[in-house]
């Protein structure tokens, strides 16, 4: 069963899997449903190998089939950060892959007619005076440098005709960033990924795995042995590969979805259905659905478990940005666990002797988790080119591994968000 959200409300292409019972065999075991896995297992298939993938719950039930639809453009630090602390040379490969990430979603959508909603037009809403200038600054350099005219930077009148608020002192306008229905599109990849021979079993939650050529990878009823596994769990890992658990930090992050405002209402609060995110380090992020609801994400808790009223706790998030929706009803308020490292960089890798991993996407998973997936499919296939410069990206493990790492986070966040507010 999926939770309850405006997305489950909506899905398109719900397909029920069977259970795994007894054995199997296959040339790859992709453990997670998600965008990492079901990327991975659908280019995997596409090369000729034989996948099984295995899912705990159903097929986009964890960050895939609830996040805030954003598909964004680069790595989750800009272009500018990466180029200080990596150089520029290394900054642009990064971007470059970043690109490709969201060409991957582009020809997915087309190639396999996958009705998710697909819009372009990104916002990224500037709330403090100490970052003015910032806007103008990036869209210069990604115009010069990274070859990128797509990008312009929005004064604040401009920014209070696209969107109906006076929140933001400025903003960036990145034409080719992107939007989606998230578990639409998820529910079209498994399509594609049966489609291209993949076996998939939901409800088939991994207890644990071998660590020989081949694996075998275990259930409660079943198991499967694989010359290699691809694990794409991100923040519902748990304590499944205690390896590369302490490089992530799972965290919680809430949504909403309004009652409908009718489409003039819904095109006057945000102009041609652009999605906006803010700079606030916890970020808000919204944009309006098809049926002309606003969607919006706010507010994160940094422990198991979600608030017992989300909307309630949403709310004030998004009143604070629209004050003008005082009064409109919540239809519909989830949470979901995404997961985060240190500096905020995804981590890339791979374990002795046959296990690939991707996580830590940090809130930038759409684009990048898919383009996990792909690339990780090609270092499978003997192309390692790719994931090897992914993989080398520095990720360090939180203070005090996963015993201790919430309390330091608590209190980081605490001081951020007492930041976004000073």
């Amino acid at each position: 069963m999926y939770p309850d959200s405006y997305y489950s409300a909506t899905a398109i292409g719900i397909h029920n899997h069977p259970t795994l019972q007894g054995s199997q065999s296959a040339d790859v075991c992709v453990i997670g449903g998600g965008y990492t896995g079901l990327s991975a297992a659908l280019n995997l298939a596409e090369q000729g190998m034989d996948v099984v993938l295995l899912e705990a719950e159903c097929i986009g039930f964890g960050a895939s089939g609830r996040n805030g639809g954003l598909i964004g453009s680069g790595q989750r630090k800009d272009a500018l950060e990466m180029e200080k602390q990596f150089g520029f040379e290394k900054s642009r490969q990064f971007w470059d892959f970043a690109e490709a990430a969201k060409t991957e979603i582009r020809e997915r959508v087309a190639k396999h007619c996958i009705e998710c909603d697909l819009q372009y037009g990104q916002i990224e809403a500037v709330h403090k005076k100490s970052y003015l200038g910032y806007a103008e600054d990036y869209a210069a350099a990604l115009a010069e440098r990274y070859d990128y005219p797509h990008a312009r930077a929005l004064s604040r009148e401009e920014m209070r005709e696209l969107v109906a608020t006076d929140n933001f002192l400025e903003g960036l306008y990145d034409a080719r960033a992107m939007s989606l229905h998230p578990l639409n599109y998820v529910l079209g990849l498994a399509r594609a990924a049966r489609d291209a021979g993949v076996r998939i079993f939901e409800n088939s939650r991994v207890t644990g795995y071998t660590r020989k050529d081949p694996a075998t990878i275990s259930t409660d009823d079943g198991q499967v042995e694989a010359s290699f596994i691809v694990l794409g769990c991100n923040g519902y890992l748990g304590k499944l590969e205690p390896r590369v658990a302490g490089k992530i930090m799972p965290i919680n992050n809430f949504m909403i979805a309004t009652e409908p405002l009718g489409e003039k209402r819904a095109r006057q609060l945000i102009a041609d259905r652009l999605c906006v995110h803010d700079t606030r380090f916890v970020v808000n992020y919204f944009r309006t659905s098809q049926d002309h609801r606003l969607l919006f994400g706010g507010g994160e808790n940094y422990r198991p478990g979600f608030p017992s009223d989300i909307a309630a706790f949403v709310r004030p998030c998004m009143l604070e940005i629209f004050p003008q929706l005082d009064g409109v009803g919540i239809d519909y308020a989830w949470g979901g666990t995404l997961s985060v490292t240190v500096n905020r960089l995804p981590h890339f890798g791979r374990l002795q002797p046959n296990l690939f991993f991707a996580q830590g996407y940090s809130g930038h998973g759409v684009a990048l988790s898919n383009f996990a997936g792909k690339i990780i499919a090609e270092a499978i296939a003997g192309t390692a080119d790719r994931f090897d410069i992914m993989a080398s990206l520095p990720i360090h493990t939180f203070p005090g591994g996963t015993l201790l790492r919430y309390p330091g986070m608590v209190l980081g966040m605490l001081f951020f968000s007492l930041r976004d507010r000073l």
